[in-house]
């Protein structure tokens, strides 16, 4: 297996802990803090808009309520995406996926996005994000890392856009993972790592895969990772372990 070619510190939907999440402004504070790539969620709103949005519905992180696939983008860009994290932010959008994507390759950043279909909508999304990312970050140094929960979205990415790399999503490593990898073409098997033993992430190394964990805020604990084999991780903490970490 080749060695992993993109970010070893990946900041976890676009500025951890240190910005409003899945917003531009997040994405701006990980380059700031020299930071090469970044995780970020991309959900439909209900006019078939790619948006950066983890949660299905708008209570959480915006000033809006109601669900997310039932919000046209046009109603969501009235919306404050950035006051529930601090004054300072406030004003901040709900960035089109086209934006954000267009913003990182401004800004020379490389993202694993994930692809967070609501209920229902799992091949939609995956499609039109995988077709928007291609588009995106035609002529990038590097690809854009397309990973998901969901293996309807992952397949319908790779029907749509198979060049683009994919990622399987999953808590802990289920056993039949290398058949699971296999029939949806992914290069990277993402999991959570407080489930992770070291014979399986040594087992996915050897089977020529490589190997991601989230969400990692614990420096000590990234090193042991490391350790394992892990080839990168996604942290909140921008702050505790650095783009350069070791």
């Amino acid at each position: 297996m080749k060695t992993w070619p993109y970010a070893r510190i990946i900041a976890h939907r676009g500025g951890g802990t240190l910005a409003p999440e899945n917003t531009l402004a997040g994405l701006r504070k990980a380059k700031e803090l020299g930071f090469s790539g970044v995780e970020f969620d991309v959900m439909l709103a209900a006019d078939a808009t790619p948006i950066l949005m983890h949660d299905e519905t708008l209570e959480r992180t915006t000033s809006g309520t109601g669900a997310i696939a039932a919000t046209a983008y046009r109603d969501m860009l009235k919306l404050d995406a950035g006051s529930w994290y601090s004054r300072e932010h406030a004003g901040e959008p709900v960035p089109s996926f086209e934006r954000a994507g267009a913003l990182c390759v401004e800004l020379g950043l490389w993202a694993n996005i994930e692809i967070k279909p609501a209920k229902g909508y799992d091949a939609e999304t995956g499609r039109a994000a995988a077709q928007l990312a291609r588009a995106l970050w035609s002529g990038a140094p590097l690809p854009p890392l397309l990973s998901s929960f969901q293996p309807a979205a992952l397949a319908a990415a790779k029907a749509a856009v198979p060049e683009l790399p994919r990622g399987a999503l999953t808590g802990s490593i289920p056993p039949d993972w290398q058949s699971w990898m296999r029939a949806l073409g992914c290069v990277s098997l993402h999991c959570d790592y407080r489930l992770l033993l070291p014979q399986q992430a040594r087992a996915v190394r050897e089977a020529g895969y490589w190997l991601l964990c989230y969400t990692v805020n614990d420096p000590e604990i990234a090193r042991v990772l490391f350790g394992w084999g892990v080839d990168a991780i996604v942290t909140d903490r921008l702050d505790l372990i650095a783009p350069d970490f070791s």
